[in-house]
Order: structure tokens, then sequence, then C-alpha cells
């Protein structure tokens, strides 16, 4: 679910074509010029800019959320829920329109981060080099490092439970998240200490330190705008348009970028899954000191890949009709 605030900025999207129906009257077909009028970019806040379905699946789980409690949990004076049966609501299918993730190259990275914001560009270089979620990033607070003395470096731990986008969400699969730090990662963090008590990254440093100084999510004007930046520059420098997936990175790329990394460096498939926080639960989560070792030094590999990817990454694709 998504927090607060965006739940409400979707209610208000919302509000227009549903709000003044009863719950029992709100269905697939009172939401069709909703849904119509975000892919088209209609909204006044879009600007002409019409959203992917994703965004609109959002705004339709919210819904299907408040209507499972009005007929399951909410109840009126008289012990009666507010519905008697809950209405079947669509959702629309998210792959027809999916953009496909993208690994940048390092050519891209060298025009990428010195466009970001210097908090951005820290956070962005510890992603790139660890592939925590963008949450991960927001929220990492120092009480979870865990210095490991044999090996003379720290980890992170993050809490499965730790508080994501909303209080009870956290590491996605649920159980704790383990962050092997690289040279390149563990310099970002060092370069951080003694910056914000409570936060790895805090953006308001120089207010009294707080539980709200962290910045909630890395993808917002400054990030986007830089992404253009680097695009333009990167075609005045060559003479060719950038690659439509670098013009549009997504921040989530930067954990995809991690992963095709530590692919191409020859990292096994086991030692991605654990770097990537990508473990199942029939793995074990508790490891000695040398497996951390064999862990960051799986990690280190990703610098090795410098010198073999210098131009964007080829995109196998299969072919549609």
């Amino acid at each position: 679910m998504p927090s607060i605030g965006d739940a409400a900025m979707h209610l208000k999207f919302l509000d227009p074509y549903i709000g003044e129906l009863t719950l029992d009257k709100i269905h697939d077909g009172t939401l069709e010029n909703f849904i119509t009028d975000r892919k088209n970019g209609i909204l006044e806040v879009q600007k002409g800019k019409g959203v992917k379905n994703r965004t609109i699946n959002i705004a339709i789980e919210l819904i299907i959320r408040i209507l499972n409690l009005a007929a399951k949990k909410w109840r009126d004076e008289f012990g009666m829920t507010w519905l008697e049966t809950a209405p079947s609501i669509s959702k629309l299918d998210e792959n027809k329109d999916k953009r496909d993730p993208y690994p940048m190259s390092w050519e891209e990275q060298r025009f990428l981060m010195p466009e970001l914001p210097n908090h951005l560009a820290r956070m962005a270089l510890f992603k790139v080099n660890t592939g925590c979620r963008e949450k991960e990033v927001c929220y990492l607070r120092w009480e979870w490092e865990i210095f490991i003395p044999e090996l003379n470096t720290s980890i992170f731990i993050i809490p499965a439970t730790f508080g994501g986008r909303t209080e009870n969400s956290g590491v996605k699969n649920g159980m704790d998240r383990l962050v092997i730090l690289n040279t390149v990662a563990k310099g970002v963090v060092d370069s951080m200490r003694g910056a914000h008590p409570i936060y790895v990254f805090p953006f308001h440093e120089n207010k009294q330190p707080s539980e709200e100084d962290n910045i909630e999510k890395m993808n917002g004007h400054a990030w986007r705008k830089a992404r253009k930046r680097a695009a333009e520059k990167f075609t005045k420098q060559y003479l060719r348009k950038a690659n439509p997936g670098f013009a549009a990175f997504r921040v989530h790329d930067l954990k995809h970028t991690f992963g095709h990394r530590l692919r191409i460096a020859g990292v096994s498939f086991e030692d991605r899954q654990v770097l990537l926080g990508h473990v199942s639960k029939n793995v074990t989560t508790h490891y000695s000191a040398p497996e951390i070792g064999h862990l960051i030094e799986m990690a280190e590999r990703v610098s090795e890949t410098d010198q073999r990817q210098l131009v964007s990454p080829t995109m196998l694709r299969r072919k549609t009709t």
C-alpha cells in the first residue's frame, strides 16, 4: 500500500469521479473515465502526460482495500459491516506498458552522477554498489550497522519490519536484509559518519536531528532533471542520442545495474541472490565472517567490469509481430 501522503493524493484524483457515489455503487464501469483520463493525461496535475498501468493500479488497489475493509472490518453502530460484500474491481495489465529494466553502462554512470545533487549522488552511488531498494537507502539507520572485527569492516542488517512505504512494510521478501559493503559503498558510508545520529543519508543535515530528517524518495524533480541533463550531455559528446533507457533512467535501475554487473563479473547466481536481497526463506540468513568476506569479495567484482562495458548494454528482445 502507498504511504498516507500518496494514498491521499490518489484519493484526491479519484474524488471527482467517484466521490459522490456510495460504496456499493463503485465498480469497473464507474472507474472507466478515471482510468481513461489518467492514461491520457487529462488531470490538470498531469500536464498532458499519461501514466502507466502500474500507477493507475495503485489507485485501484487503494479502492479495493477500502471496499474490503468496508465489507469485512468496518462496522456501524449496530455492529453491521458497511457492505454486505465487496464489489469486484478489475486491475489493469501492467505488462502491457511496463518498461524493461535498464542497466546503465559505466560511461553513462559518469554522465549521471555529476548531475545529481550531492545528497542524491551519494545515495545513488551507494545503491548501485549494494543493490538496495530505494526505501532501504532512504531509511538506512546507523543502528543497523554491524562491525565485523575479523574483517575490519562493517555490514548493515536491515530488519524485516523496518518500515518502508508504510509503517508495517519493510524488506520485500519479509526477511532481514544483509547489505554487503564493497570499497565504494563503504567509502560512501564513511563519508557520512557524524552527519546525523539516526540516518546514514539525512536530507536536513543542519536542522535539529529528528526521525523525519531522511529523504522519503530519490525519484523526484531533481532526479528527473539530472537524468535529462546527463542524457543531453551524452548526446552532445558522442553526437548520437542517448539510449532511451538512459534518458528515462529510473532509481530502481540502479539495482538492476548492480545485478547486471555482478552477472557479467561471473558472480554465481546464489551469491547474486544474497547481494541483491533476493534470498528466499529456504536459504540461511546467518553468515560467518569468512562467508561475509567472500560476499565482500564478490561485491568488489563490480568495479572490474568498468573496462568491459563502456557503452550501453545491448538488450536482446523477442521480435513482435
